[in-house]
């Protein structure tokens, strides 16, 4: 069964990635320090749909979790937290989804689902699903997907969903859940979408 994804403080960039920072007051050093890593992270050009990364920092160490799809993508995530400045050291928490077809399948349906939903296409990479069917023929290549800034992440391990990301309202995360669970042969899907939060001015 997935473990559950770190619970997220921050949003910084949550249509792509999304960063947790520990709770309380953060030095200025250490906002620029998780600016800094978020930055490269969101340079790594293999993070797509079917991935999803939670990041935590705190004096000088930062904690990787989530789950990838494509293995050696755990090594470049890594790779390029080390080299930000004023990390000292990496740990890793990230699971690698192993192979599976039949997993691939539920991911694929998700994805058509959720992406194809009028009321949810807007969260696919650039506003919508432009290069959709493009990104359907990668299919025929074991260990693709689509890359960009989804804000709806699909998360399958042995049958099981787990859709990770910021969405703008609960309907839309209802929305998501349901179509989720259409997939035919999903064992279960656990939603763990965030309801963004908007500061109002007065």
């Amino acid at each position: 069964m997935l473990r559950r994804a770190v619970r997220i403080v921050g949003f910084a960039f949550a249509a792509l990635l999304s960063f947790g920072a520990p709770v309380g007051a953060q030095s200025l050093t250490d906002q620029r320090t998780i600016e800094d890593i978020q930055k490269a992270l969101t340079r790594l050009h293999d993070y797509g749909v079917f991935d999803f990364l939670t990041m935590q920092y705190e004096r000088g160490t930062v904690t990787l979790s989530g789950f990838v799809y494509r293995s050696g993508l755990k090594r470049e995530v890594i790779s390029a937290t080390k080299r930000v400045a004023r990390v000292d050291d990496v740990v890793d928490q990230i699971g690698e989804l192993p192979n599976s077809s039949n997993d691939d399948r539920i991911r694929w349906h998700t994805f058509d689902l959720i992406y194809r939903d009028d009321a949810l296409a807007r969260y696919g990479a650039g506003g919508g699903l432009t290069s959709f069917d493009d990104q359907i023929n990668s299919r025929q290549f074991p260990g693709m997907q689509p890359f960009g800034t989804y804000a709806i992440h699909i998360i399958v391990k042995g049958g099981r969903t787990v859709l990770a990301g910021v969405v703008d309202s609960e309907i839309d995360k209802r929305i998501a859940g349901v179509r989720a669970n259409e997939v035919p042969g999903t064992f279960g899907v656990d939603n763990q979408l965030v309801v963004a939060t908007r500061s109002r001015t007065r």
